[in-house]
């Protein structure tokens, strides 16, 4: 990539660029941007106009605290904000759109089941009525304990046994709104068992299959062979064993749920109309009903294209609750059935702007070849030994004959002949590999072809500019030729969905915005897998496999943000190389723009990890004493030598799992 010089006109670096580039103002929301001084920066959103805060300075601020990288940092003002402009954009439709009934929404606690976040969500969603979602017996116990008002919904989806339905009940007993969305007709004769027993009245809900499909990863949610949801047939046959019961009266909502991260709003009217009509003849069966709901779907734009693509959402969420309502009003009120309460399960946009993982960059491979002068034109005696008993192995490389093919290819680089060069470069390569796996060319032959090939490239790159017509072959080089930027962090502990479903999260520098960034890369982390990296990026103009990155300096941290990370990443990930759980921090950002730092928790210790594959630390550390002993008595270490190494061994337990600088 050319570099402008001293005497280029080109002009400086803004900001704006950066912001550009990375596509911030699009996906941000309006919580994040960029400042003056080239940092990422979060927005309070209720005070949009005081100072802003410095992502850079936040992470400075936590390891002056003893929290390392990589660190996920939580930012409460942006959860409390969601949950907020959720409520209150469809208290706004049922205003304009004249609906007779309230919304209450409810957080499905599977999509962050973080205490730190669930008691956030219970707090400041007491204000709404804001409840939850439990999808088993532990989530049932958390929203139990966690909400704060008796007027917040609960939500009980999912398989449920005998003990789980005691405690839904019991929820009823305390005055809590609990509903049992029937999920199958085993599940009925459990409620009403149960109910009988306890003498406890149920409110019970259905979940309907329905058959519109939507857009996007989740599309198999709906349909015919979604594994969710009662058939038509499976629907009757519930109705009819409460009224067999004489419990038809506790059948007071319906549920249906479309899909996740729904991008496209015409699926949304066309599966709440759906809806809507499985409404219309349960009342008509004679259930009271009274609350609907349309479960999740509200998607979030993680690309910022604004778009029906899979990670984005061609809506915004005033549209999408309008959409809701109307659709209900369109189909309810000619038939003269009174409007229910509307819910929503809207996990995803509640959560996901809240969080971001940040992580240092620990060491770069780059693809800039090196100059001539830089390589050995003589090989070493050892070397010309090797080669004499290698008949087409010559001691002067620069007269090999493929070297210097390479080399005629590169100086001949010109607009003109840019894909003849490409293509006459990977042949001599590739000549060139083949005789090194004969044993016919040496190492040092096959380095200094390797690095004359990245010469042509980088030629052929600089000349790119230069040609009205990009061949198509050329038009992926700078990702065939891109460079690796390490980061500390895994993958499949803080990111599973960018390698489970290649799921695009928004990633770039949280400082150096005001400086062009001059390289393209992929992110690997430090697994040792080959799945641990970081390939997919949002681009302006699309997809791309790299991401612009700037130089790292020597002696300097570079870090890097992965936004919108609130959803989901937590509860996935794994243990895969026994890389635990991060740091975590959660900060409050004041009127004023100060930050304050609300809550710090340590990542796993190396100890935590290994207890969680059943070893005890204790036992381990015995082990590993009697391994040194062993050693001792074998004269390979002394006794002094042995207690520093256990020393070692033991203090590694207690330390991060991650990479430290010690």
């Amino acid at each position: 990539m050319k570099r402008p010089s001293d005497n280029d006109d080109t002009p400086v670096w803004s900001v704006a660029q950066s912001a550009e580039r990375y596509g911030i103002d699009e996906w941000g929301a309006g919580y994040f941007s960029a400042d003056k001084h080239g940092h990422m920066v979060v927005i309070d959103p209720e005070n949009p106009d005081s100072p802003r805060v410095s992502l850079l300075t936040v992470m400075e601020g936590l390891r002056e605290r003893g929290l390392e990288p990589p660190v996920l940092l939580r930012i409460e003002n942006i959860l409390d904000h969601r949950i907020k402009v959720i409520n209150e954009a469809f208290t706004r439709a049922m205003k304009d759109g004249g609906y007779l009934n309230r919304y209450r929404g409810v957080f499905p606690i599977k999509v962050n089941q973080q205490r730190h976040v669930i008691e956030e969500i219970a707090r400041a969603g007491s204000a709404y009525n804001h409840g939850f979602e439990a999808g088993s017996k532990a989530e049932l116990l958390i929203a139990m304990a966690s909400l704060e008002s008796h007027e917040s919904p609960i939500i009980c989806n999912g398989f449920k046994d005998a003990e789980f339905i005691q405690l839904g009940l019991y929820a009823r007993k305390l005055g809590i709104d609990c509903f049992f969305v029937v999920e199958n007709p085993t599940e009925a004769r459990i409620i009403i068992e149960q109910s009988r027993a306890l003498d406890i009245k149920p409110l019970i809900g259905v979940r309907v299959k329905l058959s519109t499909r939507v857009d996007g990863h989740w599309q198999e949610d709906s349909g015919d062979r979604s594994i969710f949801g009662l058939s038509t047939a499976r629907l009757l046959e519930v109705v009819d064993l409460l009224k067999e019961a004489d419990m038809l009266d506790c059948l007071k909502l319906l549920h249906a749920h479309i899909g996740s991260q729904i991008p496209n709003i015409m699926n949304v009217r066309a599966g709440v109309a759906e809806a809507c009509r499985y409404y219309v003849d349960l009342v008509r069966e004679g259930a009271p009903m009274g609350h609907m709901d349309m479960g999740g779907g509200l998607a979030v734009d993680y690309d910022g294209s604004q778009s029906n693509w899979t990670h984005s959402m061609n809506y915004k969420l005033d549209e999408y609750c309008a959409d809701i309502v109307d659709t209900i009003l369109e189909v309810l009120n000619p038939l003269d059935i009174a409007h229910p309460e509307l819910i929503t399960e809207s996990g995803r946009a509640t959560v996901a702007y809240s969080s971001v993982l940040l992580f240092n960059i620990l060491d770069v491979t780059d693809s800039n070849p090196l100059p001539d002068s830089s390589m050995d034109a003589e090989a070493p005696a050892s070397d010309s030994a090797a080669a004499d008993s290698t008949e087409s192995t010559v001691s002067d490389l620069n007269e090999d004959p493929q070297i210097l093919r390479l080399r005629e290819v590169r100086d001949s680089v010109c607009p003109d002949n840019l894909q003849e060069c490409f293509n006459d470069a990977n042949f001599y390569r590739e000549e060139m590999r083949d005789r090194f796996r004969r044993g016919t060319s040496t190492l040092r032959a096959m380095a200094m072809a390797d690095n004359t090939y990245l010469q042509i490239i980088e030629r052929i790159r600089e000349e790119l500019p230069n040609v009205a017509r990009v061949p198509a072959v050329l038009q992926d080089l700078s990702e065939s030729t891109s460079d690796i930027y390490y980061g500390n962090f895994s993958i499949f502990q803080s990111l599973p969905d960018t390698w489970a479903i290649e799921q695009v999260f928004p990633v770039l520098p949280i400082h150096r915005l005001n400086e062009e960034p001059t390289r393209t890369a992929f992110i690997a982390d430090i697994t040792c897998d080959s799945d641990g990296k970081i390939d997919h990026f949002a681009d302006p103009s699309g997809q791309s496999r790299t991401l612009p990155l700037h130089e790292v300096r020597k002696g300097e941290d570079y870090f890097l943000g992965v936004f919108l990370v609130g959803a989901y990443q937590e509860t996935l990930g794994d243990l895969h190389n026994l890389f635990g759980d991060t740091n975590v921090a959660s900060i409050r950002i004041t009127a004023d723009g100060a930050v304050q730092y609300e809550r710090e928790l340590h990542g796993d210790t190396i100890a935590d990890v290994l207890s969680y594959v059943e070893y005890q630390p204790a036992t381990l550390l015995e082990s590993f004493r009697h391994v040194a002993e062993r050693a001792v008595r074998s004269g390979h270490l002394t006794v002094a030598e042995r207690r520093t190494i256990v020393k070692s061994f033991t203090e590694s337990l207690g330390g991060y799992t991650y990479y430290e600088n010690i």
